[in-house]
């Protein structure tokens, strides 16, 4: 790799590790600059799990040490995650990635209209937690955002804060603990598919964790002390962003 790629990696890892800890969709950012410096999608698909997994290593030591990790939730829905994660990842080369980006950006703005006319069920929580109630839909809901973490990655982060907050009653900041933990269980699964394909480059991978594992450090770090509402307006601003690079500007 040449020097300025390599800086340019490491830089967008920062930024990737913040966007990814507090809201999600950092992977709109780092699959295009990995393809930037050559790489072949598939290889940047599988590539972009290394900065994931690192980076979620960090924010979830950092957020179990301030105690707004649910351990136990994390791992009652891990089973689900990892089975999707496997199936998408292997499924990756067989479905059409442009369906899936405009399918995912229509569903990001749609989740615009909870996060902005209910905000109190972002920035507090139920008082329940339905995931007791119906365990087959939080088996089912989990599957799906598994097989669409291990199929592309970027977005999954906000899929599963939804299904968090408006399912499982959690607030954000907590959601978002929770979210960075069952990332970091399910990753190394479709990160398994890709390096048994040979879909990967380990230098660029490590580079990019190296940012990655940086930004997801400061933001995790801070996210308990900024609250609920702070997270609630990254979240907001980064879906539009999402939405509006996957529905208008698919090739930036």
């Amino acid at each position: 790799m040449q020097w300025e790629h390599i800086v340019l990696v490491f830089i967008v890892g920062i930024l990737c590790g913040i966007i990814n800890t507090l809201a999600g969709s950092g992977s709109l950012i780092s699959l295009p600059i990995l393809m930037f410096i050559g790489l072949d999608p598939n290889v940047a698909n599988g590539t972009n799990r290394i900065g994931i997994f690192f980076q979620n290593i960090v924010s979830t030591t950092n957020f179990w040490r301030q105690k707004v990790l649910d351990v136990r939730m994390g791992f009652r829905v891990a089973m689900p995650s990892i089975l999707g994660s496997i199936g998408g990842a292997f499924v990756v080369l067989e479905l059409n990635e442009r369906a899936v980006e405009i399918t995912v950006g229509i569903v990001l703005i749609l989740m615009l209209i909870p996060l902005w006319y209910k905000p109190s069920k972002w920035l507090h929580g139920s008082q329940h937690e339905s995931n007791n109630y119906y365990p087959i839909i939080q088996f089912i809901i989990f599957l799906f955002i598994g097989a669409y973490g291990g199929f592309i990655q970027a977005g999954v982060g906000i899929f599963l804060l939804s299904a968090l907050v408006l399912h499982s009653g959690y607030d954000l900041v907590r959601a978002n603990a929770l979210k960075v933990f069952i990332n970091l269980i399910f990753t190394p699964f479709a990160l398994a598919v890709f390096i048994y394909k040979g879909q990967i480059n380990l230098i660029a991978g490590l580079i990019l964790a190296a940012g990655n594992a940086s930004g997801a450090w400061f933001a995790s770090k801070y996210a308990v002390s900024w609250g609920t509402a702070f997270v609630r307006y990254v979240l907001i601003v980064v879906i539009i962003l999402a939405g509006i690079k996957l529905l208008i500007f698919p090739d930036l």
